[in-house]
């Protein structure tokens, strides 16, 4: 018997075990809307912004392993989405978004609300496609599912028209499976043959959920292991053969380790230039081994020696049947050596430290989801927070989005409510989207953009122009202390918690660091803020310039 588009839909959800829809309201999908008033199974999630409600979805979808599902409409709706979507693409995040769109005989006159997404996003998403027929509407979505949640996740679009929701048609939802094998055996020989061996890790490991893989394969062959920011949390953080994350503000001693490696073993990252910095200077001692699921991932931007097609899960399974350990005892003494030499650590000074709010959150949320936004508070937290099999850590990477971090720590309190949600902002990031969920929000108050002030302290004369965010229309304050900006800083965030109805507590000291987090841990059912008065002038130290080689750091 045939069913309504709408009802097909509803039907495809429920055959995925979709529990969750991040969805905003809108005319061309009030249709599946209906739908969804009827069934009680399904979650609906009301964001207040469509780029929050994809966020949301990105958290949840890290936070549960399983794809985020978003219902949008057409128009704004739709395109209000873009960004979170790149966002995804480039942190390989599966999601299936449902856009809605206008009746088919009105696509392409310019209609009201009417916007060619699937043209807008599709260099940001696997697959992107206006439903046309139908017919087609079950297979579609099932291909959605499929490619957004196999080999590289990322984001999918279904584009569906108004006409295509009400239309009756074919009530059958497919099912497939696909299945792939690889090759691995050169790629090994020339890692056993290595003297100064390094791992290379990267988000993809996580993807994969291929974490004991790793670790089992690396305890296996004694080879040292460094991470990429998305890697991080794929190798017990105080494992003797975990070195740290390495990249633009890695650690002393996990860059000169890539320096100075002689076969660097990288699996599930796609080398981009925070990683690398000056391409022709990156391991430039190095035979290089690339392990990827997507084929076009592969010498993109690093040519590798042996290029291996195939998820971090399987290949790591296969590696592990052949391991055994390696000579590795002087090249682990001498990465140790480099530790010492230049361990990762901050000064004390006036003010909040950052690297102590870190610590304290590490030891009052040991087993919780920690989310950041984007700026100096997310590379302070890649460097000190601490992350186990119990804990998660999620982080906008590939794209960098500011306004990140609250929404998809919204997104992860839903998808794990029984969890510690700690979401770590700035005071520029957590202003651009503000929304509620339990989740514990320590925002790092330093009265800037920190991270581009960063750079104009460092490279641009202390030339700082619109990064003071105590002032309306930015300024130029040439050669100046960035402590001797005046003005009254807009918003109060311990008022605007009052005004929420929510918990807003102000550390101004490291003595108070403690209390406030251990008070925002007994707050339930509603968000609480923690904000920490940064002095303005505290830097993300180590620090690579963009480009440079990743042996020029500046250190202090």
């Amino acid at each position: 018997m045939d069913i309504a588009g709408k009802k097909l839909i509803i039907k495809a959800l429920m055959e995925e075990k979709v529990d969750t829809v991040f969805a905003y309201p809108g005319g061309m999908i009030v249709d599946i809307m209906d739908e969804l008033y009827k069934q009680e199974k399904l979650h609906v999630v009301l964001a207040r912004h469509e780029q929050a409600l994809v966020h949301e979805a990105e958290g949840y979808a890290r936070a549960t392993g399983k794809p985020g599902v978003c219902l949008v409409t057409s128009g704004p709706g739709a395109t209000n989405t873009i960004t979170a979507i790149a966002d995804a693409h480039y942190d390989s995040v599966p999601l299936v978004v449902l856009t809605g769109q206008v009746p088919q005989g009105l696509i392409g006159n310019d209609a009201f609300q009417e916007v060619d997404i699937v043209g807008m996003t599709r260099s940001v998403t696997k697959y992107s496609v206006t439903v046309r027929d139908r017919k087609e509407l079950g297979r579609i979505l099932k291909m959605a599912f499929e490619i957004a949640t196999t080999g590289k996740p990322g984001p999918v679009i279904i584009d569906i028209p108004k006409d295509i929701q009400t239309m009756d048609g074919p009530a059958e939802y497919p099912g497939s499976v696909t299945i792939r094998g690889y090759q691995l055996k050169r790629a090994f020989k020339l890692l056993s043959s290595a003297k100064q061996p390094m791992i290379l890790a990267g988000g993809g490991v996580k993807i994969s959920g291929a974490e004991k893989e790793l670790l089992a394969f690396a305890e296996s062959m004694q080879i040292p292991v460094v991470t990429t920011i998305m890697g991080k949390g794929t190798m017990p953080e105080d494992h003797k053969l975990y070195v740290g994350n390495s990249g633009m503000h890695g650690r002393y001693a996990a860059n000169m380790a890539v320096m100075e490696c002689d076969v660097l073993f990288s699996i599930g990252t796609r080398f981009n230039d925070r990683i690398t910095g000056d391409l022709n200077e990156f391991a430039p001692k190095a035979k290089i081994i690339h392990v990827d699921v997507e084929t076009a991932s592969i010498s993109r931007n690093v040519v590798v020696d042996i290029p291996v097609v195939s998820d971090a899960k399987l290949a790591l399974q296969k590696l592990s049947e052949w391991a055994k350990p390696m000579h590795t005892a002087e090249w682990l003494k001498k990465i140790d050596a480099w530790e010492k030499k230049n361990p990762l650590s901050m000064r004390e000074g006036k003010g909040v430290c950052p690297q102590k709010v870190m610590e304290a959150i590490n030891e009052v949320f040991p087993k919780s989801i920690v989310v950041t936004d984007v700026g100096q508070h997310q590379m302070w937290a890649t460097q000190y927070i601490k992350t186990g099999k119990d804990s998660k850590f999620i982080t906008s990477g590939g794209l960098g989005t500011m306004g990140f971090g609250f929404p998809a720590a919204v997104g992860a309190a839903i998808g794990a409510p029984k969890k510690d949600v700690v979401c770590i902002t700035g005071d520029g990031g957590f202003q651009m989207v503000c929304q509620g969920a339990e989740v514990v929000i320590c925002v790092m108050n330093n009265q800037y953009l920190g991270m581009v002030r960063q750079m104009q302290q460092l490279f641009y004369g202390k030339r700082y122009s619109m990064v003071s965010l105590r002032k309306q229309h930015g300024f130029k304050d040439a050669g100046k202390d960035v402590t001797s900006v005046i003005g009254e800083y807009v918003p109060d965030f311990v008022k605007l918690a009052d005004v929420y109805d929510i918990k807003g507590i102000r550390v101004e000291s490291n003595d108070e660091i403690l209390p406030a987090l251990k008070e925002a841990k007994k707050v339930k059912g509603k968000p609480t803020i923690v904000e920490f008065m940064i002095p303005p002038e505290e830097l993300v130290l180590p620090m690579v310039k963009g480009g440079n080689p990743m042996s020029e750091m500046i250190l202090k």
